[in-house]
């Protein structure tokens, strides 16, 4: 614990390697570019998003600008059984499990069956509420325990979720239960508008851990690399039985907390211009590029991948049909109870009056 206060990195801000020797870089070469155009086609899809949210096409987006190295390392290092709980803000983690543009749009759009299909893929649906995801990734970890599954699960939170009553008690379930759990937190700075430095005393988010009596360390988020060998190390730290990991991966949020926040009214402009010489995506093309890994064939194929992907968002959610509102509702308990009848009753009132 004495290095909490040092973060893990192995590639720099300009793209050459670190003199990090306790983790292994030297993946293979498709793994290196496979990392790469997971980066760029999260990034691109973000993007997609915002433009349809701005259309009026979706009711609201989260972008993940920024965090694409935290996402793409940490869910890569994994095995396809184990399981993601995300907040949601993970599109990067969506995209390595195989869950399609389509069916991320439908939960921005507010469809009643938006994350359907997620389950298929090992991941639980978007969670908006937040720091409820760390319990439920607690209690899937300790289920796994007694059903003598080899599986891990892996919560994604950011650094606000670490100050609500849920994260606390699902750290301290994982804990003391020694549960095959590793808390991943996406510390980008910001909690909605209240900086991190409001979120804890503690030296770090990481630090934390301590007092839980679990193992904690912190990493460059901006890293792909070193997010996907201290996540990797984590997963069989736990899949031996050796309890939680607290990460605290520390990046910055490039964006709004969601498209309907204005960061310029809190965000300091020169904090802003620092962190994007940090940029993710760049750092590791420079490192790439050094390797002989990065190559313009790789970019060619990774441009193409993304053109494709942001075709197919588009085309799911442009002119797509209107879904019944009142639907929802009724999908919520096998019996609708009164309350939720009478809110459907106003809910429909209202929307009759518009038309």
């Amino acid at each position: 614990m004495a290095g909490l206060s040092e973060l893990v990195q192995l590639v720099a801000p300009d793209g050459t390697p670190t003199t990090e020797t306790r983790y292994r870089r030297d993946l293979p070469p498709e793994t290196l570019s496979w990392l790469y155009e997971s980066m760029v086609v999260t990034r691109e899809l973000d993007v997609e998003f915002v433009n349809l949210q701005r259309q009026g096409e979706l009711a609201l987006f989260a972008s993940c600008r920024g965090q694409e190295a935290a996402q793409i390392g940490a869910a890569a290092s994994l095995r396809k059984t184990d399981w993601l709980f995300p907040q949601y803000r993970e599109i990067g983690a969506f995209l390595l499990r195989g869950i399609s543009p389509a069916q991320m749009a439908a939960v921005w759009r507010g469809a009643w069956h938006g994350g359907l299909g997620f389950t298929d893929k090992c991941v639980a649906p978007i969670s908006i509420p937040i720091g409820t995801q760390p319990l439920h990734a607690v209690g899937a970890a300790m289920a796994a325990q007694r059903l003598s599954e080899d599986s891990v699960t892996l919560a994604f939170l950011g650094d606000g979720a670490t100050s609500t009553g849920d994260t606390h008690e699902a750290l301290n379930f994982a804990a003391v239960y020694s549960a095959p759990c590793v808390f991943f937190v996406q510390n980008n700075q910001w909690a909605i508008s209240v900086p991190v430095e409001r979120q804890t005393a503690a030296p770090s988010i990481a630090h934390r851990a301590i007092g839980y009596g679990m193992s904690g360390i912190r990493v460059d988020g901006n890293d792909v690399l070193a997010c996907f060998a201290v996540v990797a190390e984590a997963a069989a730290r736990a899949r031996d039985g050796g309890g939680p990991t607290l990460i605290e991966a520390v990046t910055y949020r490039m964006g709004p907390h969601t498209t309907s926040d204005d960061p310029s009214r809190y965000q300091d402009p020169d904090q802003l211009a620092h962190w994007a010489t940090k940029d993710p995506i760049q750092r590791y093309r420079a490192y790439l590029r050094e390797a002989g890994v990065w190559t313009d064939r790789l970019d060619e194929r990774v441009a193409a991948r993304a053109q494709r992907l942001r075709a197919e968002l588009r085309d799911s959610v442009v002119d797509a049909d209107d879904f019944d509102v009142g639907g929802m509702f009724d999908t919520v308990y096998a019996d609708i109870t009164p309350d939720l009848v009478n809110q459907r009753r106003t809910l429909l009132a209202e929307l009759a009056k518009e038309v």
